[in-house]
C-alpha cells in the first residue's frame, strides 16, 4: 500500500455523494488517512467473516461481491464499478465483511481504514451525518431490488438483471448497448438466484430472439425497448 496523491485523491473523493458537500478542511482530513491499492485480476480484497478493516472506493475496475452458504454455492450479491464505494456498512458497526470481494479485471483502489475514519468522524460529526443519508438510500435501492426480484419468475429475473445492467455498466453504441462485464453464466446464475443450465437456456434464447448477444467479456443488447416489452408483458 501508499499513500495517494493528494490532488487526485481530493477530485476523485468528491465525486462521492458522502463526500461532495464535505467543505476542503473536511476532504483534506479524509485525504490525510487515505491509502491506495492496486489490485490483479482475480485476487480477493476480503473476506467473508473476516475482520474489517477498511471501506473501499473503486477508481478503475470491476469487484463483484458474493456470500457463499454452507454447501460451498456462491451467491453473487453485486457487481460494483468504477465509482462505488463498498461495503456500504463499513464505517458504522464493527461486524466482520459481510461478504468476500473478489476483482474480476484489474483494479484500482482508494482504500479508507475504519479505526482512522472512526476518529475522523468522531470529531467532525458532519461527515458522519452525510454518510449516514447514503446508507439510507442504498438500502432502500437494495430492498426494492430484493422485492422485485423475489416477485418474479426466473424469466422475469433474467431481464430485469439485464436492464439493470445496463443501466448500471452499460454503454451506448448506436442501436446497441454494450455490457463490459468479464461474468461466467455460473455468476451470472448466481446473481438471479437460478442454475447455469437454466441462466444458460434462457440467455440462449434472448439470443436466438435477437434481443441480446453474450461472449465471454461483454453481453451486447441488441434491442432495449424489446426487452423491457418482454419485461413488462
Amino acid at each position: 500500500m501508499s499513500r495517494v496523491n493528494k490532488d487526485s485523491a481530493a477530485e476523485f473523493l468528491h465525486q462521492f455523494p458522502i463526500f461532495q458537500d464535505l467543505s476542503p478542511e473536511e476532504l483534506k482530513q479524509v485525504e490525510d488517512i487515505a491509502i491506495s491499492r492496486s489490485i490483479h485480476k482475480k485476487t480477493v480484497i476480503f473476506s467473508e467473516g473476516s475482520e474489517k478493516e477498511a471501506v473501499f472506493f473503486i477508481r478503475t475496475g470491476i469487484v463483484k461481491a458474493y456470500k457463499t452458504d454452507e454447501n460451498g454455492h456462491e451467491q453473487i450479491v453485486s457487481f460494483l464499478k468504477t465509482g462505488d464505494m463498498f461495503p456500504h456498512t463499513g464505517f458504522f458497526n464493527a461486524h466482520p465483511y459481510p461478504a468476500t470481494a473478489e476483482a474480476i479485471t484489474p483494479t484500482e483502489l482508494l482504500a479508507i481504514p475504519v479505526r482512522l475514519f472512526e476518529r475522523l468522524m468522531l470529531s467532525t460529526p458532519s461527515i458522519a451525518i452525510k454518510i449516514m443519508r447514503v446508507l439510507g438510500d442504498k438500502i432502500r435501492e437494495l430492498q426494492d431490488k430484493l422485492q422485485v426480484l423475489s416477485g418474479q419468475d426466473v424469466r422475469n429475473r433474467v431481464l430485469s438483471f439485464l436492464l439493470m445492467l445496463a443501466e448500471q455498466h452499460g454503454q451506448t453504441h448506436g442501436d446497441q448497448i454494450i455490457i463490459n462485464l468479464p461474468m461466467t453464466h455460473q455468476e451470472f446464475a448466481n446473481s438471479i438466484g437460478t442454475t447455469r443450465e437454466t441462466a444458460n437456456r434462457l440467455l440462449n434464447q434472448l439470443t436466438k430472439e435477437h434481443l441480446i448477444e453474450v461472449d465471454r467479456s461483454r453481453i451486447i443488447i441488441l434491442d432495449l425497448q424489446a426487452l423491457k416489452q418482454q419485461k413488462d408483458a
